[in-house]
């Protein structure tokens, strides 16, 4: 089995270009959808986070914004958040494997904000990058409700250079071009992981 690792920094378009993949008819992780798990009603990192971080649990769940304020300009707390998350969050992405390896999936997509970052790459067989250029990124990422530029650049700060994203990868995904030629390219990467080594 194959394992595709996707990420791109924040407003690059990653999300859209992993529902390309599920679209045709590949696997995906999603981290992101991983960690909402955890923090709703019942998610395993609710009572852990409520431990260290009281003021951001709220009616049984973990208030994302709440807890956003708290860690985002805090790297102690940022580390000790991350220490409670990720490996609840690989436990769940290795119950991911082992179910669609179980069931003869040649390839699965692993969709991961910080995968450089955290080093995931070791473990993957080829790495595709979503980037976009940063006029188009600014755009995006200020429409969300609550961005402000100071929120968007804590953010970006913590992720790898998008240029260094690029460098780094097998493949690399342009969602400034448009959505159909993503699509388009989408469908390349397909083809080359699925030709015989």
């Amino acid at each position: 089995m194959i394992l595709l690792g996707l990420t791109g920094s924040i407003g690059m378009g990653k999300s859209a270009t992993a529902r390309m993949f599920a679209a045709a008819g590949v696997p995906v992780y999603d981290a992101d959808a991983a960690v909402h798990a955890l923090y709703e009603p019942g998610g395993a990192a609710v009572a852990p986070i409520a431990e260290a971080f009281p003021s951001a649990v709220k009616d049984g769940a973990v208030d994302r914004a709440a807890l956003s304020g708290l860690v985002l300009n805090d790297p102690e707390a940022m580390k000790g958040l991350e220490a409670i998350v990720h490996p609840l969050v690989r436990a769940a992405q290795l119950e991911f494997l082992e179910r669609h390896r179980a069931a003869g999936a040649p390839l699965v997509v692993l969709d991961i904000p910080l995968l450089f970052e955290s080093g995931a790459d070791r473990h993957l067989d080829a790495v595709a990058v979503v980037t976009a250029p940063p006029d188009v990124q600014r755009a995006r990422v200020r429409a969300r409700p609550g961005m402000s530029d100071e929120k968007l650049d804590a953010i970006l700060a913590r992720q790898m250079p998008d240029e260094e994203k690029r460098r780094r990868a097998d493949f690399v995904v342009n969602t400034g071009l448009g959505f159909e030629e993503a699509r388009a390219q989408v469908a390349a990467i397909l083809d080359a992981l699925r030709e015989p080594a």
